[in-house]
């Protein structure tokens, strides 16, 4: 039975937090591990959201750190599905530390999370289609199937390597 589809902007998600001293690395920066936690609880709600039940992170596709954050920043994290598979969800989660003092506001991170919708029992389940409502979306989608399609291809080449590995040693 198919799901019906689903608009983006149903399931996007927006958490702001102000970065402590007790997120600081010994250089005084936030430490990355703090960001990828908060990127990686954002991307699980907004993929949550757009299944209605409990996900878990299966890939973290990519994670760039452009400049680094403050203590006493403002930071927040956007997140939206951009694309769909039959059981895995790719979310987009943009991070922006602003100077509240100053107003600055600098993208710092950006970052593509793999997700995939578990049935009561943890099994993979089927998740709804998306629907793209602007231009911006629908080319998100399109890259958003790209990077889905060369993930499968690199684990399809990892697999026949891990393959050929065990039947060299075994």
């Amino acid at each position: 039975m198919a799901l019906p589809p689903k608009h983006i902007r149903d399931s996007q998600t927006v958490i702001s937090q102000l970065m402590h001293l007790t997120d600081a690395n010994p250089v005084g920066n936030v430490h990355g591990g703090t960001i990828m936690r908060l990127v990686d609880e954002t991307g699980g709600i907004a993929a949550a959201r757009h299944v209605g039940r409990p996900v878990v992170l299966v890939a973290i596709d990519s994670m760039a750190f452009y400049s680094p954050i403050c203590v006493g920043n403002l930071v927040t994290f956007r997140a939206s599905l951009n694309y769909v598979g039959r059981t895995s969800m790719e979310v987009g989660v943009r991070v922006e530390a602003e100077d509240v003092l100053t107003g600055e506001v600098m993208h710092t991170n950006s970052a593509y999370l793999v997700y995939v919708a578990l049935d009561e029992n943890g099994q993979p389940v089927e998740v709804p289609q998306l629907l793209a409502g602007t231009a911006d979306e629908q080319r998100r989608m399109l890259a958003g199937k790209q990077r889905q399609e060369e993930r499968l291809r690199k684990r399809r080449a990892d697999k026949a390597r891990h393959t050929n590995e065990s039947q060299q040693t075994g």
